[in-house]
């Protein structure tokens, strides 16, 4: 049977490949993607395996790719992007000329960043000398040094009077008994910076500070720098080295300054000069710095691409061992039997391309081993197949439920919100992903949520065309009705008159009859519900029994289905008995309980109706809930003094059918005797079973002949294991059955919210504004109260609603549906492929860069 129904089939295979080529026959494999290869060397280390050399090179050249992108990311320098399934792997000779090229490549760009940021920082130190100079000449030149001021103030200078009152204009700083120690500071250490001074010379210093207007940059990381000037005047040697400690403390750059203003400007007239020049050669170095990267750029990719393949390769290698003295490879891979000689040619194909004089070989192994679980998906079954694996990945050759999830599940979701409006809303959504797919692939990675509903955007789309398809059903379009083939309801007998004892009020509702001929003309509206019943007062009370009783239907066909594909199961494993023993029973329990519930639902629709006579009127009609309760408890059902004339002509009394209480009775016994069948049957049978194993083997009293094993496992299971494990699962299924059934009716309780909480949205908030203004202020509170009857309509009853529909559709097939069949025990088939694995390594990287972009 196809994989559609059923995992593909597996085998468990040996590859005989020669050295020569055993890494192109890997690569071709890769390509291919449809080996799982299996580790011959489990108890060997990483670091003692054959390859291990290989991979720590390649390892190396990610490295140094990595450098290299964060160079270009931090340049802000495009990254040309090619398509990885073009870029074959590089052959094993052409990882020297790649080691070598990618070498190159960071020594070039490491050299020339060591001398960017050599020259960086030369020019950081010129411009804080050149802005020393400057703020030092406005300092020195200001008022020329009142020295008055200087004595007073700071206590420095002991000349005698007569040298204070000689011309300042033709004193000379040289002279002065005071030194003088300029440099650069950052702001944010001045403070701590002038209070150390102050308190290690005792207040002997004079400090100015000026901070630099100039923006400045720090040369290896290009962080900004707020930096001030400062110039510390003082007298001694003794605070000379306290303070050149002070300036080394706190990371000060301290500058020679020159006491003459003639010397002084013609520093700083050499330092424009030298600034000049090494803005010249920054310039060019950013430039020669830039090309570099943008040829980097070029090939970063599919540098990236042949590294990780290459990688990829040599540790699948590291999985197979040696024989004959290493003339020969072996490895065991997991190959889908449909495939096997498409993965035959591509062996052959890396064996002719490297040139290989003995041809590989693939040979099936025998195995006990479980088999990987394979099944082939597409973009639209994908999201189907994830919810199942969800519970848990189906065991090898198990029925895939993920076929008939892809209709069961969007309608069911769809009964629950069935709203053609909303379904409409999310058709548009859904239709946008589908059409945008190729461009959204890029971006779906943006936000975790978009990335969820992006990855189902098929199942959204069937789920939002069945949800318009159960609106139509039940004529609800955002709580209004479409009267689109006329209604079969009429009003002509409907007075309209206000009287006194009968006053007619504007919005009344009145209750809709079926009994009434004039009123209705006993045809059935053509498709779904008739609009008239959106403004009936018994409009709850109709929709309610019709969708409770749906539900209940549609319950128990969804479980019978499931119990049904148990026996599929049983089949392919060859396990007969457990059909006599498990499936028989669980379907008689199933169908002869609730099942007849259903068969008395059809009964009850068909024979009685409002327009026909007494005993088949709709009062005679016996309530179905009773009528149960009844059958369970053996009771017989009470005469209800109401009904007691509906059944005088007929000799069944209150039952709809003859032989009812009987058939009842004989229902209900029949699923009570399969209880001990499912709870004894398979314990007892696996019991004869062995005793058969041990009475055929008694005489040959060998004792490395083991009896047969009824599961095929290394040991026998105690009995009473056994039994305890019947006796869960015949419980469970007993009461689950039950359960089950009443969890079904969550599909009217949810559809009953969702229809009135469309109700309520639209009577308390659009109402207002299509009842309350008029005129233009009326216009534009329309647009206002529209926009926000959207908002909360997309958010609340699309988004949320829909979230919720969507987890008990969830938990419907998954505990309801999925567990009267399905194992879910099996392991995912993960094959060998370069697309899965630049896959991953491309998330990695965008991680990477996210971390270098803060």
């Amino acid at each position: 049977m196809g994989t559609l129904f059923k995992s593909e089939l597996m085998s468990r295979c040996q590859l005989y490949l020669p050295p020569e080529a055993a890494y192109n026959c890997v690569a071709e494999l890769g390509e291919l993607g449809l080996a799982q290869f299996v580790d011959l060397n489990p108890d060997v280390s990483a670091f003692q395996r054959q390859f291990v050399g290989e991979v720590k090179r390649c390892e190396e050249m990610e490295r140094t790719l990595r450098y290299v992108e964060t160079e270009i990311v931090k340049e802000k320098v495009g990254i040309a992007d090619e398509s990885e399934a073009s870029i074959p792997a590089p052959a094993p000779r052409e990882m020297v000329e790649l080691e070598a090229s990618l070498t190159t490549m960071e020594n070039n760009l490491r050299e020339v960043n060591i001398n960017y940021v050599a020259l960086r920082k030369n020019h950081l130190e010129l411009s804080e000398l050149k802005n020393m100079l400057r703020k030092t000449e406005v300092f020195l030149s200001e008022n020329q040094l009142n020295l008055q001021e200087l004595d007073e103030n700071t206590r420095l200078l002991d000349a005698d009077t007569s040298e204070r009152e000689k011309d300042i204009e033709d004193q000379t700083y040289s002279s002065m008994k005071f030194n003088i120690t300029g440099g650069v500071i950052d702001r944010a250490r001045l403070l701590a910076f002038e209070r150390m001074l102050w308190r290690v010379s005792k207040g002997n210093v004079f400090l100015k500070v000026a901070e630099i207007d100039e923006q400045m940059e720090d040369p290896g990381s290009g962080d900004v720098l707020n930096k001030a000037v400062f110039i510390i005047f003082f007298q001694g040697e003794a605070l000379r080295s306290r303070v050149k400690k002070i300036c080394e403390g706190f990371h000060a750059s301290v500058y020679p300054c020159p006491d003459s203003g003639v010397e002084r400007r013609e520093m700083l007239c050499g330092v424009d000069t030298r600034l000049s020049d090494l803005s010249t050669v920054l310039t060019q170095t950013t430039e020669h710095r830039h090309r570099l990267l943008v040829a980097a750029a070029a090939t970063l990719r599919s540098s990236y691409v042949k590294v990780r393949k290459m990688k990829a390769v040599y540790h699948v290698l590291n999985m197979f061992s040696q024989r004959d003295g290493g003339r020969v490879l072996i490895g065991e891979a997991w190959l889908p039997t449909a495939d096997i000689p498409d993965i035959r040619a591509a062996v052959n194909t890396g064996a002719q391309t490297a040139g290989a004089t003995i041809p590989p070989t693939i040979e099936k192994v025998h195995t006990t081993e479980q088999h990987p679980t394979f099944n082939r998906t597409n973009k639209y079954t994908g999201g189907f197949q994830s919810l199942v694996d969800a519970y848990g990945v189906n065991t090898y050759r198990e029925v895939n439920p993920s076929v008939y999830t892809i209709a069961t599940f969007p309608f069911l979701f769809a009964v629950m919100f069935g709203d053609a409006g909303h379904g409409a809303i999310m058709l548009t959504a859904s239709l946008w992903m589908i059409i945008k797919e190729k461009s959204l692939e890029s971006k779906r990675n943006i936000s975790e949520i978009f990335n969820i509903f992006f990855g189902g955007r098929y199942i959204v789309f069937l789920m939002s065309i069945f949800s318009i398809y159960t609106g139509l059903i039940y004529n609800d379009i955002f709580s209004k009705s479409f009267n689109i083939f006329g209604s079969h309801w009429s009003s002509k007998q409907m007075s309209f008159v206000a009287t006194n004892s009968t006053p007619l009020s504007l919005g009344m509702s009145y209750m809709l009859d079926p009994k009434d001929n004039n009123s209705y003309h006993s045809e059935p509206y053509p498709f779904g519900v008739d609009p008239v019943w959106q403004s009936a007062t018994n409009k709850i009370g109709f929709l309610n029994t019709y969708k409770m009783k749906i539900s209940l239907i549609f319950g128990v066909i969804h479980m019978t289905f499931g119990v049904m594909l148990s026996l599929w199961n049983k089949i392919s494993k060859k396990l007969y008995h457990q059909i006599f023993l498990e499936f028989i029973p669980q379907i008689v329990f199933l169908l002869g309980i609730f099942g007849y519930l259903v068969t008395m639902i059809f009964i009850k629709w068909v024979m009685y109706g409002a327009n026909k006579a007494d005993p088949f009127s709709e009062h005679c009609a016996p309530n179905l809930l009773i009528t149960f309760i009844n059958m369970m408890l053996m009771k017989k059902a009470d005469v209800d003094i109401k009904m007691d004339k509906c059944h005088t002509s007929l000799n069944y009394e209150i039952y709809m059918y003859p032989g009812q209480d009987e058939l009842q009775k004989m229902l209900l016994l029949i699923g009570v005797l399969m209880v001990p069948i499912m709870l004894l049957g398979k314990p007892l049978f696996i019991m004869y079973r062995r005793r058969q194993a041990r009475a055929r083997y008694d005489s040959l009293r060998d004792e490395l002949l083991e009896p047969q094993q009824e599961e095929g496992g290394p040991a026998e299971e105690d009995f009473g294991e056994i039994m305890i494990n019947q006796g869960i699962h015949t419980i469970e299924y007993v009461l689950g059955s039950v359960s089950h059934t009443a969890s079904y009716l969550r599909l009217w309780a949810l559809s009953l919210a969702h229809a009135q909480l469309s109700e309520v949205l639209w009577s308390m908030v659009m109402r207002i504004a299509l009842a309350s203004f008029k005129g233009y202020a009326g216009a534009i509170a329309l647009y206002l109260i529209f926009a926000f009857w959207c908002m909360l309509t997309i958010s609340i009853l699309c988004l949320m609603e829909g979230l919720s529909a969507f987890l008990h559709t969830l938990r419907l097939h998954w505990v309801e549906f999925q567990s009267k069949f399905y194992e879910g025990a099996g392991y995912l088939f993960m094959p060998f492929s370069f697309r899965e694995s630049l896959k991953q390594a491309a998330e990695d990287d965008k991680e990477v860069l996210k971390t270098i972009a803060k």
